[in-house]
């Protein structure tokens, strides 16, 4: 990287509850990528657990954060409490009025709602959450990343390596991208093909409600 070449400044909202891979995912691809400085971002310092039990450190609090290219929030099981918290509600309408991108992984895209950053706009979800989504006046996509102007925003957790890449390529041009699908083998080749209810069929998408109800205590307005 020339000294006439700026760094791409990537800000991860993560916060105690959140899907880990909907991070983790798009921060594997963003790391591999030339001239970005990553941030992970929370109201504080101290260690977050998410919905999994991992513990992830922030090293960038929202009073300290600079001005953002790209600012990205995931979903988890836990977001329900952290989803109307002013703080971070506010840190979202500051940093995504001036953002060259405002995107989201998974149920990311309600936090984006509710600070009214997808107004006007259309949006990608975790497939249990777009009823919700719509509820909030977001026109929603069922494709794995939508890009409406510079909202993008990725469908459930694992799509958030197809929107990493897809970052990547706007950010650094295909070939980077390219290479970087390449080493990190990303070559898709699920055991079913049943990962998304459109292939699932009604039952396993009822089965699987039910479970995320009952067992994960998944909350589905």
């Amino acid at each position: 990287m020339t000294n006439s070449q700026k760094h791409i400044v990537i800000g991860l909202v993560i916060y105690p509850g959140m899907t880990t891979l909907d991070i983790v995912g798009p921060q594997q691809v963003f790391s591999a990528l030339p001239g970005v400085q990553l941030h992970r971002l929370w109201k504080t310092l101290d260690p977050i657990e998410t919905d999994d039990g991992m513990m992830i450190l922030p090293d960038t609090t929202f009073e300290n954060c600079p001005s953002l290219d790209v600012i990205c929030i995931g979903g988890g099981l836990g977001q329900m409490a952290v989803v109307d918290d002013p703080k971070v509600l506010e840190f979202l309408q500051k940093q995504g009025s001036t953002a060259k991108f405002v995107t989201s992984v998974c149920g990311g895209s309600e936090f984006l709602a509710k600070a009214g950053l997808l107004q006007g706009y259309r949006a990608a979800t975790h497939w249990m959450m777009r009823e919700q989504l719509a509820q909030l006046g977001v026109e929603v996509g069922t494709e794995r990343v939508v890009i409406d102007r510079n909202r993008i925003t990725g469908g459930g957790v694992t799509a958030g390596i197809d929107f990493g890449l897809t970052i990547a390529g706007i950010l650094c041009g295909e070939e980077i991208a390219k290479m970087t699908q390449l080493m990190l083998e990303y070559n898709p080749s699920p055991p079913f093909d049943v990962g998304s209810p459109e292939k699932a069929g009604a039952d396993l998408v009822s089965k699987a409600r039910l479970y995320a109800v009952g067992t994960l205590g998944l909350e589905i307005k």
